[in-house]
């Protein structure tokens, strides 16, 4: 079982060897990595360069941002499952590989699970932790997600329902899960274990500016996929977040 992971990047030649080294630190080697570059300009290109030899396809040209970079990745992938790791972050350890695919090759559409928040110049530093829980149609409804940085997805759903909707600036992860799970009830099961270290400062949560388009397309990504939330499943999802503080 081949499972493609994308690195979208930008001008991140501060992380982005860190990032590079936890992809070829991982015991599991049945392994394509993908990297698109937005063009960068500050020595990311010579990084990529330098590590060739553990990524398998990349490209540089101008995107439309993040989530155009990652539909670029997701058709130069051939895994049989496709996940992220964003050019700010790394695994939280070298077995995560291992666990991903141990719970695929047991049978589930989709897996997804725990996440910390690091400090962005001491990463050894946790911040918050995002820690997920098994999958149940309410979640959504009460402003649960999963951490999208440890969300992996079959590659034939991409195919079949679509790849990240860049009608959406910031949400489009929301949007995308949304629709794989409740839209259309792919299978799903959490690992309850960190899979993933996040450097502080997601475009999302920069400022509240952004926090609330966020919000605004979390909104309309209900309405695009034909769903009803609850009356309080809007502000339910920020405020949900409270508890990784404690």
């Amino acid at each position: 079982m081949k499972i493609s992971i994308i690195t979208a990047t930008y001008n991140s030649a501060a992380t982005l060897q860190k990032t590079f080294d936890s992809v070829a630190s991982q015991t599991y080697k049945d392994v394509e990595y993908v990297v698109v570059d937005g063009n960068s300009k500050d020595g990311t290109i010579d990084l990529i360069k330098k590590n060739e030899s553990i990524i398998s396809k990349w490209i540089s040209e101008p995107d439309k941002g993040i989530y155009d970079a990652i539909n670029k990745g997701i058709e130069l992938a051939s895994g049989d499952i496709i996940g992220l790791m964003h050019s700010d972050d790394f695994f939280a350890n070298n077995e995560v590989l291992e666990k991903i695919a141990l719970a695929f090759q047991e049978g589930t559409d989709c897996i997804y699970g725990d996440l910390n928040y690091v400090d962005r110049d001491h990463p050894e530093r946790i911040i918050r932790k995002w820690q997920s829980q098994d999958y149940n149609d309410s979640l959504f409804y009460e402003g649960w997600m999963p951490a999208h940085p440890t969300f992996y997805l079959r590659a034939k759903h991409y195919k079949k329902f679509g790849k990240y909707n860049l009608d959406f600036r910031i949400s489009a992860d929301y949007e995308l899960m949304l629709r794989m799970l409740v839209k259309n009830n792919l299978s799903s099961r959490y690992i309850p274990i960190v899979m993933v270290n996040m450097r502080v400062g997601g475009e999302s949560n920069v400022t509240l500016k952004n926090r609330w388009l966020a919000n605004q397309e979390d909104a309309k990504a209900w309405h695009l996929n034909n769903l009803k939330p609850k009356f309080y499943t809007r502000w339910a999802k920020p405020l949900s977040k409270l508890k990784q503080f404690f």
